[in-house]
């Protein structure tokens, strides 16, 4: 057992199992996806630490591990399943949900992130995930992962979901923020609450600037 591996076995056990997550795919995708592919080298010993980790040159971090897998057993990706991860910066999630069977897509608009995701899916096996700069079309996919926090609700990504879809995000930030499920019934999308986290901001997303007088 090399050290990556042991590490990674160490996170699950000791970061994910205590912080309620049972789901045995979800579980088994953390223990066989390598975190560090999706980290420059400079900074794979950081890889399994419960922390998030800012990714150089770009606008995007990685979440800490237990708030991405925690979020995807909550978001229930199901094998065929069309899937999305937004803003995923290089990868991590998406990964995740390919492990778990379903079919991923990262839509990631930061060009350096994108690049970096195109290496490190390819250094992890991950081959299956579909790397994008555009918008879907709507009505793509059964799930969306937003992989980070919003300060506003991402209402522009509603229209993307299927009847029945479900998006899962960290709305809010600081002592504040949450995690919320939101489910599409027709043309309806309601929200809920599911558990307190918090994530690095997603800039799309940040809370407009007020004006003062």
């Amino acid at each position: 057992m090399d050290d990556f591996t042991s590490l990674r076995r160490n996170m699950v056990d000791c970061q994910l199992r205590t912080y309620d997550i049972t789901d045995r795919a979800a579980l088994a995708a953390a223990d066989s996806v390598p975190r560090e592919a999706f980290v420059p080298e400079t900074l794979s010993h950081l890889a399994y630490l419960d922390q998030s980790i800012a990714l150089p040159g770009t606008g995007r971090a990685l979440m800490t591990p237990m708030v991405a897998v925690r979020m995807i057993q909550e978001l229930d990706p199901q094998p065929g399943e069309d899937v999305l991860e937004y803003a995923g910066g290089s990868g991590y999630g998406a990964a995740l949900m390919d492990h778990m069977g379903a079919k991923a897509v990262l839509w990631e608009p930061d060009a350096a992130a994108r690049a970096l995701a195109e290496a490190a899916l390819g250094r992890a096996g991950a081959g299956g995930v579909t790397v994008t700069a555009a918008q879907p079309a709507p009505a793509n996919f059964d799930a969306i992962l937003v992989s980070g926090s919003c300060e506003i609700a991402p209402e522009t990504l509603f229209p993307l979901l299927r009847p029945e879809g479900r998006l899962i995000v960290v709305e809010g930030v600081g002592r504040a923020a949450r995690v919320k499920l939101y489910l599409k019934s027709s043309d309806v999308v309601s929200g809920r609450p599911v558990f307190d986290a918090a994530a690095p901001v997603v800039a799309e997303f940040r809370r407009p600037a007020a004006f003062v007088f």
